[in-house]
């Protein structure tokens, strides 16, 4: 549902800016620019006011205001989303609504094994505030240093812990909410059971800020283990990995907390273009897996359980080769070498991003039947797969041919995306596994969802923000 707009007066920008205070409304377009474009630079949007409340009552103040002049709100906490989801559109009628400010960490309970957040914490700062505890917050991005917990409960975020502690709606256990009107829904409990009517907070987790203004939040901790053995293997085929993934799976059970599965390409990529990565495998394969078993017990159960799983993988010719991290440093390399992956592609030249899931039994029909859909569209162009195996996401990303032009390669965006996507549809997948709709997939999701599933959801959408102001253009 979008909504009109209208200019933005110098008057109405007063009214906003008196809010916060001058020194946190920014006006001047040089201050601005930061917050108008994505990281993958494919929108870029304008505005005449970025506002960095430093209360909730700030931003219920804020919102009120909004609704009450038709003025269209854009929330913002870390702008590291892949969707377009937290960029204003080009007319320069939306505000943004900075979360920077709102960065407290409000109460570690270790007992509980909970902390209660602000949208604006810094996930690594989460992080480490939870280890200082001697307790583990799980949720794992290659932009920890600069995403925001608002940021990641707003696209519900994945990463490589989902396998074994779920995504970021697994972790929350309540919220605090501004709404579009400027009321605030307080509902920042620790409980883990509670059957009191709707789970109201899910809505607003994955909702990309088209309901709300997440503040503040619950997320859940975890003791941390005491054993972790990292593993780099080398193997022929995904359909030897997802054989890998079954065997660690009924040996290690939630012991197993990473899988992650990276083709030949992407690896030579990171080869190639990545400063100080050293090669995990002193041998070359056709596929590898980054394998992570965790023991609550001790250090030797995890080595003995990753030991066992490798030994017999080996022994039956599941795995070709396989390395397991001698020292915190390697094991710190082999992670590294993952998380500096996804970024060597644009080395490569011009790109066409898919993150999708589908069930993992489903990874080497998927992989098989989207190459040749991918060929289908532009033949020369190079295939990079990796991504999160265990729970069935993948980063499906395509690479302009060697000689291509990367203009003439991005033109194919919209038919490259139907190609794959309608291999993932055939195999009950998803086209968003972690990343979000926002603008990059609005279209699409409203083309080929359910139409009940996208009524249901304007029907949401009305009832919590009549008025059309809150993030409009994303998602639905």
């Amino acid at each position: 549902m979008d909504t009109v707009g209208h200019t933005i007066d110098s008057v109405l920008v007063a009214r906003f800016a008196a809010i916060v205070g001058d020194r946190y409304a920014l006006t001047d377009q040089a201050d601005i620019v930061p917050y108008l474009t994505e990281r993958r630079g494919l929108w870029h949007g304008a505005t005449p006011l970025v506002l960095r409340p430093g209360s909730v009552e700030e931003v219920s103040r804020i919102m009120r205001l909004a609704s009450e002049t038709g003025t269209p709100v854009v929330p913002q906490s870390g702008n590291t989303g892949l969707v377009g989801a937290q960029v204003p559109d080009a007319s320069g009628r939306q505000i943004v609504l900075s979360l920077s400010r709102l960065n407290r960490i409000r109460e570690i309970d270790a007992l509980s094994n909970t902390a209660t957040v602000e949208a604006g914490v810094i996930l690594q700062t989460l992080q480490e505030a939870a280890d200082a505890a001697d307790r583990l917050f799980p949720l794992s991005l290659a932009s920890q240093g600069s995403c925001q917990i608002g940021g990641n409960l707003s696209s519900n975020a994945g990463g490589t812990g989902v396998l074994a502690y779920g995504n970021a709606r697994e972790l929350c256990l309540g919220v605090e909410v501004v709404l579009p009107t400027g009321e605030v829904f307080d509902d920042l409990r620790k409980l883990k059971k509670d059957n009191t009517g709707y789970d109201l907070k899910d809505l607003f987790v994955g909702a990309e800020g088209t309901l709300g203004v997440i503040t503040a939040a619950v997320m859940k901790l975890f003791p941390k283990p005491k054993g972790r053995e990292v593993a780099f293997v080398g193997l022929a085929s995904p359909q030897a990995a997802l054989a890998l993934f079954a065997r660690a799976t009924d040996r290690a059970g939630p012991g197993l907390t990473a899988f992650e599965l990276i083709a030949r390409r992407p690896y030579d990529f990171t080869l190639r273009h990545a400063a100080g990565i050293v090669r995990p495998l002193a041998t070359d394969f056709s596929w590898y897996v980054l394998m992570e078993i965790s023991s609550g017990r001790s250090p030797e159960d995890a080595r003995d359980l990753v030991e066992a799983i490798l030994g017999a993988a080996l022994e039956d010719g599941t795995i070709e080769d396989a390395v397991i991290a001698a020292s915190l440093a390697q094991r710190e390399a082999f992670w590294n070498f993952r998380e500096t992956l996804p970024e060597m592609q644009k080395a490569e030249g011009a790109s066409i991003k898919h993150d999708i899931s589908v069930p993992v039994a489903s990874i080497p029909a998927f992989i098989e039947q989207g190459e040749k859909a991918v060929h289908s569209v532009s033949a020369g162009a190079r295939v990079v797969c990796f991504g999160h195996m265990g729970d069935g996401n993948l980063h499906y990303n395509i690479s302009r041919p060697v000689d291509g032009d990367d203009e003439a390669f991005l033109a194919l965006y919209k038919p490259m995306n139907k190609a794959v996507h309608d291999v993932v549809r055939s195999l009950g997948g998803s086209i968003s596994a972690e990343h979000g709709i926002g603008q990059l997939k609005r279209d699409e999701l409203i083309a080929t969802a359910p139409p009940m599933a996208i009524d249901l959801m304007r029907r949401v959408k009305a009832a919590f923000d009549p008025a059309g102001v809150m993030n409009p253009g994303k998602v639905i």
